[in-house]
């Protein structure tokens, strides 16, 4: 009678529907902690693991299914490709053409900016294109003497809007095609998000260049960091270096060939100082740091500082086979990757002072060249090497930024006074950076192919790049954005809860009562609508991983194809414009924009139901009902 009554179809209605209940209001629950903010939002995912399975909603296995989903390795995987790009200079390489070719126009700058960071953010990262990016457009400003606060908001735009433009840009787009996968259905392809994400940029571009003027703000309250350190260009007019540079290139049969630094005594003979080394290695031009051991070889350029007449320097290059090679610009500061620059101050008690450069053997001892020297704040003019040092001098090094590093962290003999601003762009993997373009363009590739699947790519591309040396496997651990990948392994079992329990099936049964009899059309639009008032609370990520499921259980509801569903939760979730929570994006740049919750408000919500308008009906033509 007991098991009779158990099993009926009214009480086991009930236990769904208290199950339901309880999911529902664990999901209530999650996003107040979100909102809250007082615990970390991967902390709460993790939390969430843990309660669905002591309280029997799910099982061990089924709360944990996150972590071995394909989709959480291939996200890892994007971070530390995106990491690669960072290191090797690509992005920094893309800023500075940036400022070249905007010049002091504000239009042309806020145009090239969203291009180049939707294009960047197609491939990586966009949370790390965007921080790369803030600097940038915190020195142009000022420059232009404008306010940041008009710029910023393009920046995050155009971040948010490269979660559109390819398969991989975004998780998101990730989460949704592992949906479609997951019901048996092949997923997108690496550019079928791409139509929708061009026209949005463009829109994007449009709007703002209007919406920018409701974004001024007076440049005492942008809150954006002004920039006082010193640079290159100051410590070269400082210690009077300019012109003092030459590059000079060894010929076949020059007596220097195979011969140690040292053992040369240049300075002595004719009052140069090789302060830098350029030498072909496969098939281009590198800066290798010079030391007294370093040994010369044929096609080496020299980068020499001396302050010796014009006819000594043709002497030199005469007797020594050496051939005058171009120099542009001011050479040290134009190389700033390469060449790094430093004040140094001879301590209390150093066993340098009283002693000459020669004696204590500087550049075998440090790594690094002294090119100029000030005593009690006079610039000492002439030869440095036969100079004994005293307690206070201020020295002028130029070597590897890795020696200035080591120099930095002595504080024995001498203490580091300054480093120039440059060296905050300093990236440690320059000249990899053709073999990052590589790995990017092959990961590409093999994920257009299909032939391999997207995780594997984007691992074979992670791998190349610890081989090429684009990243170490340090960085690459630290690359990788661990909070995000939390986040989306604890929130994926709502949607599978959600499933068990009917919550899916309330969902689509409530969007049906409104658009079930109506256009598919107007489906997407509730759908989109859906997400972003879900987006206002939680990540655009986990708004992903909640919706996917409902946008696929109604396209089976309305017997229609589940893409176009699909492809409009994903759209949705990165259409994020609406407050400074919904991303990390909008995070990044609520500070030095120096805005308030009203603005994202103000520029967001027009430009999100523009960009629904649009999407819905652009969506059914690329994929049909």
């Amino acid at each position: 009678m007991a098991s009779s009554v158990l099993h009926s179809p009214s009480v086991q209605r009930i236990i769904v529907n208290n199950d339901l209940i309880w999911v529902l209001t664990l999901l209530l629950v999650t996003i107040l902690l979100f909102i809250n903010g007082k615990l970390r939002m991967d902390v709460v995912a993790l939390l969430v693991i843990v309660v669905f399975v002591l309280s029997g909603t799910l099982s061990l296995e089924e709360a944990t299914r996150g972590f071995s989903d394909p989709n959480v390795i291939l996200i890892a995987a994007l971070f530390v490709i995106g990491e690669g790009l960072v290191r090797t200079g690509v992005a920094l390489k893309l800023g500075e053409w940036l400022i070249k070719m905007a010049g002091d126009s504000e239009s042309k700058m806020l145009v090239l900016l969203m291009l180049t960071v939707a294009g960047l953010g197609a491939f990586m990262s966009s949370t790390g294109v965007v921080a790369i990016f803030i600097p940038v457009v915190l020195s142009v400003s000022a420059r232009m003497k404008s306010s940041p606060g008009r710029l910023m908001m393009p920046l995050s735009f155009a971040g948010l809007i490269s979660g559109m433009l390819t398969l991989v840009a975004t998780p998101p787009n990730l989460v949704v095609n592992s949906e479609l996968v997951r019901e048996g259905l092949s997923g997108f392809g690496f550019f079928d998000v791409t139509p929708v994400g061009l026209v949005a940029l463009l829109l994007g571009i449009g709007y703002m260049l209007i919406a920018r003027f409701w974004l001024v703000t007076p440049a005492d309250e942008t809150g954006a960091i002004k920039n006082s350190r010193r640079t290159i260009r100051d410590l070269i007019r400082d210690y009077r270096l300019s012109g003092r540079a030459r590059r000079l290139a060894i010929r076949q049969g020059s007596p220097l060939i195979g011969h140690r630094l040292d053992d040369l005594q240049l300075r002595e003979r004719y009052s140069v100082n090789v302060v830098g080394l350029e030498r072909w290695r496969k098939f281009r031009r590198v800066m290798v740091p010079v030391t007294g051991t370093t040994e010369f070889r044929a096609r080496d350029i020299l980068l020499i500082d001396m302050s010796a007449a014009e006819i000594d320097l043709r002497e030199f290059c005469s007797e020594q086979r050496l051939e005058p090679m171009i120099l542009r610009g001011e050479y040290f500061s134009e190389r700033a990757q390469d060449v790094g620059m430093a004040e140094a101050l001879v301590l209390p008690e150093s066993e340098l002072s009283g002693k000459t450069l020669r004696e204590v053997a500087f550049r075998s001892r440090y790594g690094l060249s002294v090119v100029g020297l000030r005593r009690r704040g006079e610039l000492v003019e002439g030869a440095l090497t036969d100079l004994a040092l005293e307690l206070g001098d201020s020295l002028l090094v130029i070597g590897d930024w890795k020696k200035i590093r080591q120099l930095q962290q002595q504080k024995r003999d001498l203490i580091i006074l300054n480093l120039p601003a440059e060296v905050d762009e300093v990236v440690p993997a320059h000249s990899q950076a053709p073999h990052a373009l590589f790995c990017l363009a092959l990961m590409v590739a093999m994920m257009l192919t299909k032939e391999i699947p997207n995780p594997i790519a984007a691992l074979i591309a992670c791998l190349l790049m610890g081989k090429f040396r684009c990243i170490d496997m340090e960085s690459a651990w630290k690359a990788i954005h661990w909070p995000s990948i939390i986040l989306i392994v604890g929130m994926m079992p709502f949607a599978l809860a959600l499933q068990k329990t009917g919550g899916i099936a309330l969902i689509v049964e409530g969007l049906m009562s409104v658009a079930g009899d109506r256009s598919p059309r107007v489906m997407l639009l509730c759908l989109f609508a859906l997400c972003a008032i879900i987006g206002l609370f939680i990540s655009n990520t986990a708004t992903a991983v909640l919706m996917a499921p409902v946008g696929v259980a109604a396209a089976q509801q309305m017997g229609v194809s589940p893409y176009p569903f699909t492809l409009i939760i994903a759209v949705a979730a990165s259409a994020a414009f609406m407050t400074p929570v919904s991303s990390p994006v909008n995070t990044l740049v609520l500070g030095p924009g120096g805005y308030k919750f009203s603005d994202y408000v103000k520029i967001g919500v027009p430009f999100t139901l523009l960009i629904m308008l649009v999407s819905v009906l652009l969506v059914p033509l690329l994929f049909p009902f």
